[in-house]
């Protein structure tokens, strides 16, 4: 197994009453994740948790994992969610529209798997090279790939939070998995939107890249959103190779 070091934080911000954001880490079985809850009243804080509960369930093996098997298990975690998140929607006609967006990314020797639904973010740190891999499922992010606007006019758009894929949307949402080797001192950030809109990417590339511990550095991002306005919930998990 890779050896990683893993920390998350998680904090409503400065505006929500509520956190609709969940993480969970978990180094013996070597993933971690972030779900951002998206419906309002108490429906997105469940539908982040439900990711997590299901994303448990799926992880809940004794075999150490492949890169196959990690890509099984990301499938199936985001497939038991997104069932279990509408099949409590339907339930529970107040919770109608509920979801979450996600990243879940599992380790293995010498590789990684990352799972993605949504506006939620992850970034690879290497070699002082900074690099998103995810492409977010936003109305914003269609227009800029189709050249309607652009990166400017993305950042104040009033439709910058339209999500054009979430977990426990609809029946059958599609999936993005991303693969890729690991190596020694690679430091992986996954993220709610609650940092990407409210701190700029060369930033976070400071902040992540600065001497000192992950949980130092995760409080450095978390209180950086914060100072510049911290509008929404703010959730950042950091994973280390050693």
């Amino acid at each position: 197994m890779t050896e990683i070091h893993l920390f998350g934080q998680t904090d409503p911000g400065l505006v929500r009453k509520n956190n609709e954001d969940t993480f969970f880490i978990d180094k013996q079985r070597g993933f971690c994740l972030v779900a951002d809850g998206i419906g309002g009243t108490r429906g997105g804080e469940i539908a982040s948790r439900l990711f997590v509960e299901e994303s448990l369930t799926s992880f809940a093996m004794p075999d150490a994992l492949t890169e196959s098997l990690a890509a099984d298990l990301i499938r199936q975690s985001f497939q038991r969610a997104n069932a279990a998140i509408l099949e409590y929607a339907t339930a529970n006609p107040g919770c109608k529209g509920m979801g979450c967006t996600a990243e879940l990314i599992a380790f293995f020797p010498d590789g990684f798997v990352l799972g993605h639904m949504g506006d939620s973010r992850s970034f690879r740190l290497r070699n002082n090279s900074f690099k998103q891999l995810t492409t977010d499922h936003s109305l914003v992010q269609e227009q800029l790939d189709q050249g309607l606007i652009s990166p400017e006019e993305a950042k104040a758009h009033s439709y910058k939070n339209v999500i054009l894929r979430a977990v426990g949307i609809e029946e059958h949402p599609a999936l993005d998995i991303i693969k890729g080797k690991v190596f020694p001192g690679d430091l992986f950030l996954l993220c709610s939107d609650g940092l990407t809109d409210m701190v700029s990417p060369d930033l976070i590339q400071s902040l992540v890249s600065s001497s000192g511990t992950l949980e130092a550095k995760t409080t450095a991002l978390v209180h950086q959103a914060k100072a510049n306005g911290g509008r929404d919930n703010i959730t950042v998990v950091l994973a280390e190779i050693l």
